[in-house]
């Protein structure tokens, strides 16, 4: 089955938000963190239904074999593959529309400031192109602490606020690089339960106890 037609079948089958697990897609760019993404994958699982995006830079630190039997992983290779003529589905719209929230995590610098511009030349940076900002969005940033206290961060930390994106700050630790300081990437559990708390406070979500 083409990917795009599998996708569209999930929102047939169950588009009533009250009547089924929210559908989480998770992303990852490129930054060390990305190794922890197997890890946020299986926090959301048992709560939600999750689809998974990877850029390339992220799958150098993503372990696939890790990742939950039921989460399918999206990467560029796929963003065209199944597109063959005028009126096929295009697979980052696909996903914008079956998502009822993103969560980028990690979030790179060079993605954030893709993300800030308005760049889009990956599926991930599609997707967040064309998002529906009636639904939530969340990143959660990670990279050496002078890249986090650079004046472009703060710049482009401020445009996507004014676009609604929802900042879950990076924590201070020893970082990859050796370095102590800002930058690290919150806990999956803390992304996890940020994401959940939010969902069943404002009310998208009936599935919030199972």
């Amino acid at each position: 089955m083409e990917i795009a037609e599998s996708l569209k079948l999930d929102m047939e089958v169950e588009s009533n938000t009250s009547l089924r697990k929210p559908r989480i897609l998770l992303a990852a760019s490129g930054s060390v963190a990305a190794i922890k993404f197997a890890n946020l994958c299986h926090c959301f699982i048992e709560w939600a239904e999750v689809k998974a995006v990877a850029t390339k830079a992220s799958m150098h630190f993503i372990d696939k074999a890790a990742l939950p039997k039921d989460v399918t992983l999206y990467t560029d290779e796929e963003e065209w593959s199944s597109w063959n003529k005028l009126g096929d589905d295009v697979l980052h719209i696909e996903l914008r529309r079956w998502a009822d929230i993103m969560v980028i995590a990690p979030l790179s610098a060079n993605t954030l400031g893709k993300i800030a511009g308005g760049l889009c030349d990956n599926l991930l940076t599609c997707i967040v192109r064309a998002w529906d900002y009636s639904k939530p969005l969340f990143v959660a940033p990670a990279m050496n602490t002078l890249m986090w206290n650079n004046p472009f961060t703060e710049r482009h930390l401020m445009l996507i606020d004014d676009l609604g994106i929802n900042l879950i700050p990076p924590v201070t630790k020893r970082l990859a690089c050796g370095d102590y300081g800002n930058g690290a990437m919150a806990e999956p559990s803390l992304i996890f339960s940020t994401v959940r708390l939010f969902l069943e406070s404002s009310g998208q979500s009936s599935n919030g106890s199972q």
